[in-house]
């Protein structure tokens, strides 16, 4: 264990600003779930009638977990950010987990580290209490958020303890998968495997036999009960999972050669095809599949169940939302219409999600260059061009679809509900109509990329602006010239406004401009 303080010390570093954002964005997922329940009912009548619409949807169980006091904000809170709050603290825990013990071997770097005077335990045990110690403050800051309300101290207390406990659980798996695996991507899929089968199997339990629920650490951290009930000892299975998975995983760490994995790698094709076969466009482009196609799948299918639940709400919006003046502003937009208002805002929600995967699809390139291989792959007959006009194009082929899948949720969702058949093909073209919104945030990306690659995490910003204009834009009195600053914001709110091809021409053609200028300016500049 020598050295691992000194280890501890440097990973704080590199992480501040890392997990502080991951902070920002778990106490944020919670107390606005707070915050907007407190303001979106006028009587208790009709929060009251809200919930049980709420309980009796299997979709809304599906996707959030059990329904309980939901006609209290505790409950709602608990019930609408607990199981995506466990997924955040997740990834959190994965790419910190990652990134200091799989990326390290796999970059050199650790070779490095263990040249000096640094015990074989010590990268993996300053990697496990940096994880720990970022999910302990999560917790603590999301409990603290909701005491502020303010809601029940204890039941606060526990589902932000319940959340530290469950990226804890994540941690130890995560620390599983790197030392099976032999590379940063498969550890990243097989930790992402996990997570996603913790919340299936939540899910898959909670709407049908509870029994799966029991086999998910995310069913434990609901089975704790905050606000209806509070019951602790669900704390100790998460607890005993975490330090059962962190024992195996130093077990592992034994049997295996530092910078190698226990499963091999999968053997790579005999031709090489289109990945790096011919000459310019083609080889960039079934590369940048190669690379793209995993993420793209996972997005589509995330964004669709997302879509799908907005879609089971049907056209008893007015039992979900009630009368209140928060409701009528911002759910609906304050438009005449509750359903096409309601369906414009949840259009607008997805095509925000979805622009999580545009900027971080444009920031893939990065992460190869960083790595090194980029600079291999130019040296070869594949010019500098065509390798990131691969990317590009998945870039924009995977918004697209994306936007696609989910209003084709939104729009099935509606039609298993209402039976309108004609739902699917009207909802569907509504995520669509914010391609070029999405592709605009996109190109600011690809613009950083090319000009300032040391700071490409700034890419995030227009996106928090967008979501903060729509949210806030009215409490905070945001000036109309900073709203401008979304493209979001030029273009109209479908299908409660009607669609305006100028807008979108023109948001496309300031899309495609700006991504062609961060282009030309990675042609200009220096690799790595």
């Amino acid at each position: 264990m020598t050295g691992t303080w000194t280890l501890v010390r440097a990973y704080l570093r590199r992480d501040r600003f890392f997990v502080l954002w991951w902070w920002i964005g778990g106490v944020l997922l919670y107390w606005s779930q707070a915050v907007s329940v407190i303001g979106l009912y006028a009587t208790q009548a009709e929060f009251d009638r809200a919930a049980d619409y709420m309980g009796a949807n299997p979709a809304f169980i599906a996707l959030a977990g059990p329904a309980r006091a939901l006609n209290t904000v505790g409950g709602q809170v608990t019930w609408q950010a607990s199981a995506f709050g466990a997924i955040l603290a997740g990834l959190m825990s994965m790419f910190l987990i990652g990134r200091h013990t799989r990326a390290e071997e796999e970059s050199g770097r650790d070779e490095l580290v263990r040249s000096t005077v640094v015990g074989r335990q010590a990268p993996l045990a300053a990697a496990v209490i940096v994880a720990a110690a970022a999910n302990l403050v999560l917790g603590i800051a999301v409990a603290l958020s909701l005491v502020a309300v303010p809601l029940a101290a204890a039941d606060s207390f526990g589902l932000g303890l319940g959340l530290t406990a469950t990226g804890w659980v994540f941690t130890a798996t995560a620390l599983i998968a790197a030392q099976l695996s032999s590379s940063t991507r498969a550890m990243y899929g097989i930790a992402g495997v996990v997570i996603a089968a913790s919340y299936v199997l939540r899910a898959v339990g909670d709407v049908g036999n509870p029994v799966f629920t029991w086999l998910s650490p995310i069913g434990w951290y609901q089975a704790m009960y905050p606000f209806s009930g509070l019951r602790w000892w669900p704390l100790l299975l998460l607890l005993a999972a975490a330090a059962i998975a962190a024992l195996v995983a130093v077990a592992l760490l034994s049997r295996r050669d530092i910078g190698s994995g226990l499963l091999s790698s999968r053997a790579g094709p005999a031709r090489a095809g289109g990945v790096l076969g011919g000459h310019g466009f083609r080889g960039g482009l079934g590369l940048a599949w190669r690379l793209h196609r995993g993420t793209m799948l996972g997005w589509m299918l995330g964004m669709f169940l997302v879509g799908l639940s907005y879609g089971s709400i049907g056209n008893d919006v007015e039992q979900l939302l009630g009368d209140s003046d928060f409701a009528r502003d911002f759910m609906i937009q304050g438009t005449a219409d509750l359903i096409d208002g309601f369906y414009a805002t949840a259009a607008l929600m997805l095509a925000l999600g979805a622009s999580g995967y545009a900027i971080s699809s444009v920031l893939r390139p990065g992460a190869e260059e960083v790595v090194g291989h980029t600079e291999l792959l130019v040296a070869t007959d594949l010019s500098r061009r065509a390798w990131l006009a691969g990317h590009v194009a998945m870039t924009v082929v995977g918004t697209v679809m994306v936007l696609g899948v989910s209003g084709l949720g939104l729009g099935l969702g509606n039609a298993l509900v209402t039976g309108a058949g004609d739902a699917v093909g009207r909802y569907f073209w509504l995520g669509l109509a914010y391609v070029p919104a999405v592709l605009a945030l996109a190109a600011v990306a690809r613009l950083l990329f090319g000009l300032a690659p040391g700071q490409v995490s700034l890419a995030w910003l227009p996106l928090v602006l967008a979501v903060v204009v729509m949210l806030f834009s009215t409490v905070l009195r945001i000036p109309q010239w900073v709203q401008n600053l979304s493209p979001f914001e030029h273009l109209a709110l479908v299908p409660a406004e009607s669609l305006s091809w100028s807008a979108v021409l023109a948001v496309g053609l300031v899309a495609t401009l700006v991504s062609f200028a961060g282009q030309l300016a990675f042609w200009r500049r220096d690799i790595g």
